[in-house]
Protein backbone atom coordinates (compact mmCIF):
# COMPACT_ATOMS: atom_id res chain seq x y z
CA UNK A 1 0.00 0.00 0.00
CA UNK A 2 1.59 3.19 -1.13
CA UNK A 3 0.77 5.23 1.93
CA UNK A 4 1.35 2.50 4.46
CA UNK A 5 5.01 3.05 3.64
CA UNK A 6 4.97 6.61 4.89
CA UNK A 7 8.53 6.49 6.22
CA UNK A 8 9.76 5.21 2.91
CA UNK A 9 8.26 8.10 0.96
CA UNK A 10 9.37 10.48 3.69
CA UNK A 11 12.89 9.22 3.18
CA UNK A 12 12.63 9.41 -0.58
CA UNK A 13 11.53 13.00 -0.20
CA UNK A 14 14.53 13.68 1.99
CA UNK A 15 16.79 12.07 -0.60
CA UNK A 16 15.28 14.29 -3.25
CA UNK A 17 15.95 17.37 -1.17
CA UNK A 18 19.45 16.40 -0.06
CA UNK A 19 20.59 14.93 -3.33
CA UNK A 20 18.60 16.75 -5.96
CA UNK A 21 21.16 19.43 -6.74
CA UNK A 22 24.11 17.04 -6.47
CA UNK A 23 22.56 14.20 -8.50
CA UNK A 24 20.80 16.33 -11.08
CA UNK A 25 23.67 18.84 -11.46
CA UNK A 26 21.67 21.99 -11.23
CA UNK A 27 18.53 20.75 -12.92
CA UNK A 28 15.44 22.63 -11.73
CA UNK A 29 13.13 20.07 -10.15
CA UNK A 30 9.99 20.26 -8.06
CA UNK A 31 11.44 18.23 -5.17
CA UNK A 32 9.88 17.91 -1.70
CA UNK A 33 11.29 20.35 0.84
CA UNK A 34 10.41 18.62 4.11
CA UNK A 35 8.16 16.25 6.00
CA UNK A 36 4.99 18.24 5.40
CA UNK A 37 5.62 18.32 1.66
CA UNK A 38 5.79 14.53 1.56
CA UNK A 39 2.91 13.80 3.92
CA UNK A 40 0.32 16.39 2.89
CA UNK A 41 -1.36 17.53 -0.27
CA UNK A 42 0.12 20.82 -1.44
CA UNK A 43 1.27 22.68 -4.52
CA UNK A 44 4.24 20.32 -4.97
CA UNK A 45 1.85 17.56 -6.00
CA UNK A 46 0.22 19.75 -8.66
CA UNK A 47 0.42 18.22 -12.09
CA UNK A 48 0.54 14.60 -10.91
CA UNK A 49 -2.42 12.27 -11.46
CA UNK A 50 -4.52 11.47 -8.38
CA UNK A 51 -6.16 8.27 -7.25
CA UNK A 52 -9.80 9.24 -6.79
CA UNK A 53 -11.70 5.99 -7.32
CA UNK A 54 -11.58 2.44 -8.67
CA UNK A 55 -10.15 1.77 -12.11
CA UNK A 56 -10.25 -1.05 -14.62
CA UNK A 57 -6.92 -2.85 -14.28
CA UNK A 58 -5.19 -4.12 -17.39
CA UNK A 59 -2.55 -6.83 -17.12
CA UNK A 60 0.27 -7.19 -17.81
CA UNK A 61 0.32 -3.42 -18.54
CA UNK A 62 -0.41 -2.43 -14.93
CA UNK A 63 2.57 -4.42 -13.68
CA UNK A 64 4.69 -1.76 -15.45
CA UNK A 65 5.34 1.84 -14.36
CA UNK A 66 2.74 4.63 -14.11
CA UNK A 67 4.77 7.84 -14.50
CA UNK A 68 1.71 10.10 -14.32
CA UNK A 69 1.64 9.40 -10.57
CA UNK A 70 4.25 10.61 -8.12
CA UNK A 71 5.29 7.33 -6.52
CA UNK A 72 4.91 3.58 -6.76
CA UNK A 73 6.60 0.38 -5.76
CA UNK A 74 7.07 -3.30 -6.55
CA UNK A 75 7.48 -5.26 -3.34
CA UNK A 76 8.41 -8.95 -2.96
CA UNK A 77 8.93 -10.85 0.28
CA UNK A 78 9.12 -14.56 0.91
CA UNK A 79 10.32 -17.67 2.64
CA UNK A 80 12.96 -20.09 1.37
CA UNK A 81 14.48 -23.43 2.27
CA UNK A 82 17.97 -24.48 1.28
CA UNK A 83 20.48 -27.15 2.14
CA UNK A 84 19.59 -29.29 5.16
CA UNK A 85 16.18 -27.55 5.32
CA UNK A 86 17.84 -24.30 6.42
CA UNK A 87 15.31 -21.45 6.39
CA UNK A 88 15.65 -17.90 5.08
CA UNK A 89 13.47 -14.86 4.57
CA UNK A 90 13.98 -12.34 1.77
CA UNK A 91 12.82 -8.90 0.64
CA UNK A 92 13.26 -7.17 -2.71
CA UNK A 93 11.64 -3.77 -3.23
CA UNK A 94 11.89 -1.22 -6.03
CA UNK A 95 10.59 2.34 -5.47
CA UNK A 96 10.04 4.99 -8.11
CA UNK A 97 9.66 8.59 -6.94
CA UNK A 98 9.05 11.44 -9.38
CA UNK A 99 10.62 14.82 -8.69
CA UNK A 100 8.49 16.65 -11.22
CA UNK A 101 5.38 15.84 -13.27
CA UNK A 102 6.94 17.43 -16.31
CA UNK A 103 9.19 15.79 -18.85
CA UNK A 104 12.81 16.94 -18.54
CA UNK A 105 13.95 18.91 -21.56
CA UNK A 106 17.73 19.16 -21.47
CA UNK A 107 20.66 18.24 -23.72
CA UNK A 108 22.33 16.62 -20.69
CA UNK A 109 21.73 12.89 -20.35
CA UNK A 110 22.53 13.18 -16.63
CA UNK A 111 19.26 14.92 -15.88
CA UNK A 112 16.30 12.78 -14.90
CA UNK A 113 12.71 13.06 -13.76
CA UNK A 114 12.66 10.06 -11.38
CA UNK A 115 14.60 8.64 -8.49
CA UNK A 116 14.80 4.85 -8.22
CA UNK A 117 15.58 3.26 -4.88
CA UNK A 118 15.86 -0.47 -4.12
CA UNK A 119 16.04 -2.53 -0.93
CA UNK A 120 17.37 -6.08 -0.82
CA UNK A 121 17.54 -8.23 2.33
CA UNK A 122 18.09 -11.84 3.35
CA UNK A 123 17.28 -13.09 6.86
CA UNK A 124 19.40 -16.09 7.82
CA UNK A 125 17.32 -17.69 10.57
CA UNK A 126 19.83 -20.32 11.71
CA UNK A 127 22.74 -17.90 11.53
CA UNK A 128 20.70 -15.07 13.13
CA UNK A 129 22.00 -12.60 10.56
CA UNK A 130 20.17 -9.87 8.64
CA UNK A 131 21.96 -9.06 5.39
CA UNK A 132 20.51 -5.91 3.83
CA UNK A 133 21.54 -3.26 1.34
CA UNK A 134 20.12 -0.11 -0.24
CA UNK A 135 20.78 1.31 -3.69
CA UNK A 136 19.59 4.54 -5.26
CA UNK A 137 20.14 6.25 -8.58
CA UNK A 138 18.54 8.71 -10.95
CA UNK A 139 16.69 7.15 -13.86
CA UNK A 140 19.28 8.33 -16.38
CA UNK A 141 22.09 6.92 -18.49
CA UNK A 142 20.65 3.45 -18.04
CA UNK A 143 21.74 3.38 -14.38
CA UNK A 144 18.21 2.70 -13.17
CA UNK A 145 14.68 2.71 -14.43
CA UNK A 146 11.08 1.60 -14.25
CA UNK A 147 9.84 0.73 -17.72
CA UNK A 148 6.44 2.11 -18.70
CA UNK A 149 5.94 -0.24 -21.66
CA UNK A 150 6.88 -3.53 -20.02
CA UNK A 151 7.21 -4.70 -16.40
CA UNK A 152 10.94 -4.31 -15.82
CA UNK A 153 12.76 -2.54 -12.97
CA UNK A 154 16.50 -2.23 -12.64
CA UNK A 155 19.11 -0.45 -10.60
CA UNK A 156 22.54 -1.29 -11.98
CA UNK A 157 22.66 -5.10 -11.85
CA UNK A 158 19.65 -5.52 -9.53
CA UNK A 159 16.58 -6.39 -11.57
CA UNK A 160 12.95 -7.45 -11.27
CA UNK A 161 11.17 -8.31 -14.52
CA UNK A 162 8.13 -10.15 -15.85
CA UNK A 163 9.71 -12.68 -18.21
CA UNK A 164 6.59 -14.63 -19.28
CA UNK A 165 3.29 -12.74 -19.20
CA UNK A 166 1.18 -15.81 -20.04
CA UNK A 167 2.56 -17.81 -17.12
CA UNK A 168 2.91 -14.74 -14.90
CA UNK A 169 6.57 -15.65 -14.41
CA UNK A 170 8.84 -13.09 -12.75
CA UNK A 171 12.58 -13.16 -12.23
CA UNK A 172 14.68 -11.11 -9.89
CA UNK A 173 18.34 -10.95 -9.12
CA UNK A 174 20.33 -8.95 -6.58
CA UNK A 175 23.77 -9.28 -5.04
CA UNK A 176 25.94 -7.61 -2.41
CA UNK A 177 29.35 -8.46 -0.99
CA UNK A 178 27.78 -10.89 1.48
CA UNK A 179 24.52 -12.11 -0.11
CA UNK A 180 23.19 -12.82 -3.59
CA UNK A 181 19.81 -14.16 -4.64
CA UNK A 182 18.37 -15.10 -8.02
CA UNK A 183 14.76 -16.32 -8.09
CA UNK A 184 12.05 -17.31 -10.50
CA UNK A 185 8.54 -16.53 -9.20
CA UNK A 186 5.37 -18.15 -10.59
CA UNK A 187 1.89 -17.36 -9.15
CA UNK A 188 0.03 -20.33 -7.68
CA UNK A 189 -3.05 -18.31 -6.71
CA UNK A 190 -4.94 -15.54 -8.52
CA UNK A 191 -4.23 -11.85 -8.07
CA UNK A 192 -6.38 -10.05 -5.47
CA UNK A 193 -7.48 -6.40 -5.43
CA UNK A 194 -7.10 -4.53 -2.16
CA UNK A 195 -9.63 -2.04 -0.78
CA UNK A 196 -12.57 -1.21 -3.06
CA UNK A 197 -11.75 -3.10 -6.26
CA UNK A 198 -8.12 -1.98 -5.97
CA UNK A 199 -8.92 1.54 -4.74
CA UNK A 200 -7.23 1.82 -1.33
CA UNK A 201 -8.17 4.95 0.64
CA UNK A 202 -5.84 6.07 3.43
CA UNK A 203 -7.80 9.02 4.83
CA UNK A 204 -10.94 11.07 4.22
CA UNK A 205 -9.10 13.66 2.14
CA UNK A 206 -9.80 13.32 -1.61
CA UNK A 207 -6.88 11.75 -3.44
CA UNK A 208 -5.23 10.28 -0.32
CA UNK A 209 -5.37 6.81 -1.83
CA UNK A 210 -3.56 4.33 -4.02
CA UNK A 211 -4.25 1.68 -6.63
CA UNK A 212 -3.29 -1.51 -4.84
CA UNK A 213 -3.24 -5.21 -5.68
CA UNK A 214 -1.35 -8.29 -4.52
CA UNK A 215 -0.19 -11.66 -5.72
CA UNK A 216 -0.62 -13.50 -2.41
CA UNK A 217 1.33 -16.68 -3.18
CA UNK A 218 4.02 -17.45 -5.74
CA UNK A 219 6.26 -20.49 -6.02
CA UNK A 220 9.90 -19.38 -5.67
CA UNK A 221 12.98 -21.26 -6.84
CA UNK A 222 16.57 -20.29 -7.50
CA UNK A 223 19.98 -19.87 -5.91
CA UNK A 224 21.11 -18.12 -2.74
CA UNK A 225 24.73 -17.25 -2.00
CA UNK A 226 25.81 -16.32 1.51
CA UNK A 227 29.46 -15.61 2.28
CA UNK A 228 30.52 -17.13 -1.08
CA UNK A 229 28.66 -20.44 -0.50
CA UNK A 230 25.87 -21.11 -3.03
CA UNK A 231 22.86 -23.38 -2.52
CA UNK A 232 19.60 -24.13 -4.31
CA UNK A 233 16.50 -22.73 -2.59
CA UNK A 234 12.74 -23.14 -2.97
CA UNK A 235 9.78 -21.60 -1.19
CA UNK A 236 6.94 -19.11 -1.49
CA UNK A 237 6.67 -15.36 -2.06
CA UNK A 238 4.22 -12.46 -1.69
CA UNK A 239 4.09 -9.62 -4.25
CA UNK A 240 2.53 -6.18 -3.56
CA UNK A 241 1.97 -3.41 -6.15
CA UNK A 242 0.83 0.14 -5.46
CA UNK A 243 0.95 3.56 -7.02
CA UNK A 244 -0.49 6.98 -6.28
CA UNK A 245 0.40 10.60 -5.49
CA UNK A 246 -0.90 11.71 -2.10
CA UNK A 247 0.42 10.90 1.36
CA UNK A 248 -1.25 10.02 4.63
CA UNK A 249 -3.74 12.39 6.19
CA UNK A 250 -3.24 14.70 9.14
CA UNK A 251 -3.14 12.92 12.47
CA UNK A 252 -1.66 9.67 11.14
CA UNK A 253 1.77 8.70 12.48
CA UNK A 254 2.64 5.42 10.75
CA UNK A 255 1.47 1.86 10.22
CA UNK A 256 1.91 -1.79 11.08
CA UNK A 257 1.49 -4.14 8.11
CA UNK A 258 1.75 -7.87 7.71
CA UNK A 259 1.28 -10.52 5.02
CA UNK A 260 0.93 -14.08 6.35
CA UNK A 261 1.00 -17.35 4.42
CA UNK A 262 -0.56 -20.26 6.31
CA UNK A 263 0.54 -23.85 5.78
CA UNK A 264 -3.10 -24.78 4.94
CA UNK A 265 -3.06 -22.55 1.82
CA UNK A 266 -4.76 -19.45 3.25
CA UNK A 267 -3.31 -15.93 3.53
CA UNK A 268 -4.03 -13.01 5.82
CA UNK A 269 -2.88 -9.44 5.19
CA UNK A 270 -3.70 -6.27 7.06
CA UNK A 271 -2.36 -2.73 7.41
CA UNK A 272 -3.08 -0.94 10.68
CA UNK A 273 -2.75 2.80 10.18
CA UNK A 274 -1.89 4.49 13.48
CA UNK A 275 -3.06 7.84 14.74
CA UNK A 276 -0.78 10.16 16.67
CA UNK A 277 -2.13 8.78 19.96
CA UNK A 278 -1.35 5.22 18.86
CA UNK A 279 -4.95 4.19 18.24
CA UNK A 280 -5.92 2.45 14.96
CA UNK A 281 -7.21 4.63 12.15
CA UNK A 282 -10.62 3.63 10.70
CA UNK A 283 -9.10 3.47 7.20
CA UNK A 284 -7.07 0.39 8.17
CA UNK A 285 -7.89 -2.54 5.87
CA UNK A 286 -6.99 -6.10 4.96
CA UNK A 287 -7.95 -9.37 3.32
CA UNK A 288 -8.43 -12.98 4.39
CA UNK A 289 -7.77 -15.17 1.35
CA UNK A 290 -9.10 -18.73 1.22
CA UNK A 291 -7.15 -21.67 -0.19
CA UNK A 292 -9.24 -21.44 -3.39
CA UNK A 293 -8.20 -17.79 -3.89
CA UNK A 294 -11.47 -16.15 -2.85
CA UNK A 295 -10.88 -13.03 -0.74
CA UNK A 296 -12.86 -11.69 2.20
CA UNK A 297 -12.31 -7.97 2.93
CA UNK A 298 -11.46 -6.93 6.48
CA UNK A 299 -12.27 -3.53 7.95
CA UNK A 300 -10.46 -1.78 10.79
CA UNK A 301 -12.93 -3.19 13.32
CA UNK A 302 -12.38 -6.78 12.15
CA UNK A 303 -8.75 -7.07 13.30
CA UNK A 304 -7.26 -6.38 16.73
CA UNK A 305 -3.46 -6.05 16.93
CA UNK A 306 -1.80 -5.96 20.35
CA UNK A 307 1.98 -5.71 20.96
CA UNK A 308 3.27 -8.38 23.34
CA UNK A 309 7.06 -7.89 23.19
CA UNK A 310 9.29 -4.93 22.34
CA UNK A 311 12.88 -4.69 21.11
CA UNK A 312 15.09 -1.61 21.20
CA UNK A 313 17.54 -1.15 18.35
CA UNK A 314 21.11 -0.78 19.65
CA UNK A 315 21.92 1.37 16.61
CA UNK A 316 18.98 3.81 16.40
CA UNK A 317 17.53 3.36 19.92
CA UNK A 318 14.08 3.04 18.37
CA UNK A 319 11.68 0.62 20.11
CA UNK A 320 9.70 -1.75 17.90
CA UNK A 321 7.02 -4.29 18.88
CA UNK A 322 8.53 -7.50 17.47
CA UNK A 323 5.83 -9.86 18.73
CA UNK A 324 2.08 -9.32 18.31
CA UNK A 325 -1.22 -10.92 19.16
CA UNK A 326 -3.55 -10.72 16.16
CA UNK A 327 -7.25 -11.48 16.62
CA UNK A 328 -9.79 -11.83 13.82
CA UNK A 329 -12.96 -12.89 15.65
CA UNK A 330 -15.14 -13.28 12.55
CA UNK A 331 -12.63 -15.82 11.20
CA UNK A 332 -12.01 -17.42 14.62
CA UNK A 333 -8.32 -16.58 14.42
CA UNK A 334 -6.21 -15.89 17.51
CA UNK A 335 -2.61 -15.67 16.35
CA UNK A 336 0.81 -14.76 17.64
CA UNK A 337 3.37 -13.18 15.29
CA UNK A 338 6.93 -13.63 16.52
CA UNK A 339 10.00 -12.19 14.84
CA UNK A 340 12.47 -14.87 13.72
CA UNK A 341 15.26 -12.35 14.31
CA UNK A 342 14.70 -9.16 16.28
CA UNK A 343 17.42 -7.19 14.47
CA UNK A 344 15.66 -6.86 11.10
CA UNK A 345 15.77 -3.06 11.14
CA UNK A 346 16.71 -0.89 8.17
CA UNK A 347 19.16 1.69 9.51
CA UNK A 348 20.23 3.66 6.45
CA UNK A 349 18.56 6.69 4.91
CA UNK A 350 15.15 5.14 5.63
CA UNK A 351 14.67 3.76 9.13
CA UNK A 352 11.97 1.16 9.64
CA UNK A 353 11.58 -2.47 10.71
CA UNK A 354 10.73 -5.15 8.18
CA UNK A 355 11.32 -8.83 8.64
CA UNK A 356 10.21 -12.43 8.71
CA UNK A 357 7.84 -13.61 11.44
CA UNK A 358 6.53 -16.98 12.52
CA UNK A 359 2.76 -17.41 12.83
CA UNK A 360 1.57 -19.49 15.77
CA UNK A 361 -1.59 -20.54 17.59
CA UNK A 362 -0.28 -21.40 21.02
CA UNK A 363 2.49 -23.95 20.51
CA UNK A 364 1.40 -24.81 16.96
CA UNK A 365 3.18 -23.23 14.01
CA UNK A 366 0.65 -22.20 11.36
CA UNK A 367 2.88 -20.50 8.79
CA UNK A 368 5.27 -17.66 8.06
CA UNK A 369 4.88 -14.02 7.18
CA UNK A 370 6.45 -10.60 6.83
CA UNK A 371 5.85 -7.67 9.20
CA UNK A 372 6.58 -4.00 8.50
CA UNK A 373 6.48 -1.22 11.10
CA UNK A 374 7.04 2.50 10.57
CA UNK A 375 6.66 5.69 12.57
CA UNK A 376 8.22 4.44 15.81
CA UNK A 377 10.63 6.53 17.87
Amino acid sequence: MTDRRRRLWLGLGALAVAGGVRWWRGQAVDAPSGVAAVLRDNERNAGFARVEGPRAFEFPRDHAAHPAFRHEWWYVTGHLRGDEAREFGFQMTFFRYALTPRAIESPSRWRARDLVLAHFAVTDVAGQRFHHATRRARAALGLAGADEAKPCLWLKDWQLALTDADAGRWRFTAATAHAALTLTLIPTKPLVLQGDAGYSRKSDAPGNASHYYSLPRLAASGELTLNHATQAVTGTAWFDREWGTSALGDGQSGWDWFALQFDDGRELTFYRLRRLDGSPDPHSRGLLIAADGSAQPLAASDVVMTPVRWWRSPRTRIRYPVAWRVEVPRAQLNLTLQSRLDAQEWTGDLRYWEGQVEVRDGNTRLGLGYLEMTGYE
